[in-house]
């Protein structure tokens, strides 16, 4: 793993605090690109306290914890990138399996001199967090996990042939053709096919994320994501080999969604996992139910003197979520 500095850009962050219509960072929020394994990924950080970091996934960027980072940033220290090759992070041509990528992470970390943080992850942040946690088992707390399979992992094979999934195996030079140009089309049927209801994806964030991932290179970098997926089954599998997870693990799932399905995956990769099912909520979590979803999150990270997982959170507010072991 490569040394870890930051380069040119630092201030406030350049994403959506700059976006009307999205929500935005606290404004002690910094942003930094920062080098770590060999590529540089665009990092904000903000907030005093025990550590958490943030993993975005596919259509969206570390933009879409905003609004959690505003709920957290008081109590905690925020760590939230862009994944490799998206957003505004640098675009190598390759290290898009999610065991390299876990390896980017950890070089954040240390450059932050942070050595245990907890973990909240979406879609394919969910891939490279597992990853982190089995290789980095030590430097994870917790583990908040949302609606997204793992490679691999549990009934994977099952999920795959959901023939919604098909954007798993479309990549490639005809593939780029056919988006470029198109990418707000093309981003539009996930954000319209896995939301329970369309409209909650509203129309400045989904302004915002087109023109990110119509930067040249973004779409090529994220058909390299998908396209890693079978070396991220073969390395999943490697890592299960060794063992479950053992830190507490919160499974979330869209009511319209993955559901309990989140759970039973998380069964087959974790000892102590708790289940979380959004209701009125798909693919988009954070856009569709943000409030639920914060609250289910808080209710996790929450100190046990403070109360257990339930309805509501340590700070009284109700809580949507079902919620159970």
């Amino acid at each position: 793993m490569t040394a870890f500095s930051p380069v040119s850009q630092s201030g406030q962050s350049k994403g959506s605090m700059d976006v009307p219509g999205i929500s935005s960072f606290p404004p002690e929020f910094r942003s930094d690109q920062m080098h770590t394994n060999g590529t540089s990924l665009y990092i904000r950080t903000g907030g005093n306290g025990d550590a958490v970091v943030l993993l975005h996934g596919y259509g969206e960027t570390g933009d879409m914890w905003a609004s959690l980072a505003a709920e957290l940033v008081h109590d905690h220290t925020l760590v939230v990138p862009d994944l490799r090759g998206l957003g505004l992070s640098c675009r190598p041509e390759g290290g898009y399996d999610k065991k390299t990528q876990a390896h980017d992470i950890a070089g954040i970390l240390d450059a932050l001199k942070i050595k245990q943080a907890d973990l909240i992850t979406h879609d394919i942040g969910n891939m490279v967090g597992y990853a982190f946690a089995a290789q980095y088992p030590e430097r994870v707390k917790r583990f908040v996990i949302m609606d997204a399979p793992l490679p691999g992992v549990g009934p994977w094979d099952e999920i795959v042939r959901n023939r919604a999934l098909w954007h798993f195996s479309f990549q490639g030079p005809d593939a780029e053709r056919l988006v470029a140009g198109r990418e707000r089309i093309y981003l539009d049927r996930f954000w319209n096919e896995f939301s329970a209801d369309p409209r909650s994806f509203g129309e400045a964030s989904r302004e915002h994320y087109a023109s990110l991932y119509a930067q040249p290179g973004a779409m090529h970098a994220g058909f390299n994501q998908f396209a890693a997926f079978d070396q991220d089954a073969s390395d999943n599998k490697a890592f299960l080999a060794l063992g479950k997870l053992t830190m507490p693990v919160l499974a979330v799932g869209g009511e319209k969604s993955f559901g309990t399905t989140m759970a039973v995956v998380m069964r087959a990769a974790a000892l102590d996992v708790t289940e979380a099912v959004i209701p009125n909520s798909g693919h988009w979590l954070m856009e569709e139910q943000p409030a639920a979803t914060i609250a289910a999150v808080r209710a996790f990270l929450a100190p046990k003197s403070e109360g257990t997982i339930g309805p509501t959170t340590a700070a009284g507010q109700f809580s949507s979520a079902t919620m159970k072991k």
